[in-house]
């Protein structure tokens, strides 16, 4: 008789995850699931997890609290990087890389080198789990959604199925969308989001509907020291706290959500609908700050390193060393980031509506557009040698 064998699985109590464990057992497997609670569930919802992975009877699962590791790990850079993937789209994937770390920790403490996930073999989130294990070491990765591609065309309908032929329901939700929820956000795919269509209602997450905003305006103070968020209205709190409270004030007023379509990593294009009410807000706050503390070449060469920054990340390079290169980079350009910003919403949009900072790039006797410390002589020497290229070549060619 074969000994089943250890294996770690990352699970988050969805369709693809719950699939994976009786397809797993079913091939001599002893299943150990660990969920990775990056903070976009509440309580309720834990608690699910946690009883679905009973109710599938797996080996043992345990829960992990990964907010103090993605804010670290993610969120810090992000917010120095200051910019989404294809300009728009805020990494509320990058999760992934700190749910590898706690399943890898999981394979530690049982003394095994087998994991597995649920990751498609249609999508992104297979790239970035793969390689995050590769980099970690030598182990054997087990990927049943994209074993079963090998047979079945559709693939969730096929997964349904499986569930519940062996006395395993489906929530009705999972029915039709792909939902992933953190700290960072949510994202939805699925159903008519993937047939180009306007998303129905049953595709909203956090994000209130105009009709249900609040009347008054929302007005919150965010203080920073060296790029990083570190107090709310005056309160100190730790980063992962601050993004969760932020993520429920601005939701209430319908921030932070979009529908993005984007390259993928394999080459497909994908379509979802994303909310990040809290991040898109630090955001915001945060550039408005750097915009005004950073030099001018600070602030047009920084774009540069942020976008290869957030490609890597995209792609799965999440331990490549141009990663940690690049971060070298935006942390030194943070030394005077420090101070306080008002964000404020009257819904859907959130913008910048003052900055306060010891290292603002005031001129003493000068404003823009209003007063200078120099004459007129000097500004028309400056735009004389400024443009003297463009000036010649208009005179020669008129």
């Amino acid at each position: 008789m074969t000994i089943p064998r250890d294996i770690v699985l990352a699970f988050s109590g969805g369709l693809d995850t719950s699939f994976c464990v009786p397809y797993l057992q079913e091939r001599g497997w002893n299943v150990h699931t660990v969920f990775a609670d990056t903070g976009g569930v509440d309580a309720e919802e834990r608690a699910f997890i946690e009883q679905r992975a009973a109710e599938l009877g797996v080996a043992s699962h345990v829960t992990v609290d990964g907010g103090p590791a993605i804010w670290d790990g993610f969120v810090k850079p992000f917010v120095w990087a200051g910019e989404g993937y294809q300009g728009q789209y805020p990494l509320l994937v990058s999760d992934r890389y700190l749910i590898v770390d706690a399943a890898l920790r999981r394979c530690a403490e049982l003394g095994t080198k087998a994991i597995a996930h649920g990751c498609t073999g249609m999508g992104n989130d297979q790239v970035r789990f793969d390689l995050a294990v590769k980099a970690m070491g030598d182990y054997e990765i087990v990927a049943p959604i994209r074993e079963i591609q090998k047979e079945h065309t559709e693939v969730r309908a096929y997964e349904q199925k499986y569930l519940e032929e062996r006395g395993f329901g489906v929530r009705a939700k999972q029915k039709a969308y792909t939902i992933n929820e953190n700290l960072l956000g949510l994202t939805m795919s699925g159903g008519e989001i993937d047939r180009w269509q306007a998303p129905g209602e049953g595709a909203r997450g956090w994000c209130k509907p105009r009709a249900e905003w609040p009347s008054e305006p929302l007005r919150v103070k965010v203080g920073f020291v060296g790029g990083e968020a570190v107090a709310l209205n005056g309160e100190k709190m730790e980063g992962h706290t601050l993004l969760a409270r932020l993520n429920s004030l601005f939701a209430a007023y319908g921030v932070g959500r979009g529908i993005y379509t984007g390259d993928t990593t394999i080459g497909l294009k994908g379509r979802i609908i994303f909310e990040a009410p809290g991040l898109i807000s630090l955001l915001t706050a945060h550039r408005a700050l750097e915009e005004a503390v950073l030099s001018k070449q600070q602030n047009r060469f920084k774009p540069d390193v942020a976008r290869k920054w957030v490609e890597l990340v995209y792609e799965g390079f999440f331990h490549d060393p141009l990663k940690t290169d690049l971060e070298a980079f935006l942390a030194s350009s943070q030394s005077a980031v420090t101070g306080d910003v008002v964000l404020e919403t009257q819904g859907g949009v959130v913008n910048a509506v003052a900055i306060e900072s010891k290292h603002i790039l005031n001129a003493k006797g000068a404003t823009y557009a209003q007063a200078a410390d120099w004459g007129v002589a000097e500004a028309e020497g400056f735009i004389k040698l400024f443009g003297m290229s463009s000036t010649l070549w208009a005179e020669v060619n008129r």
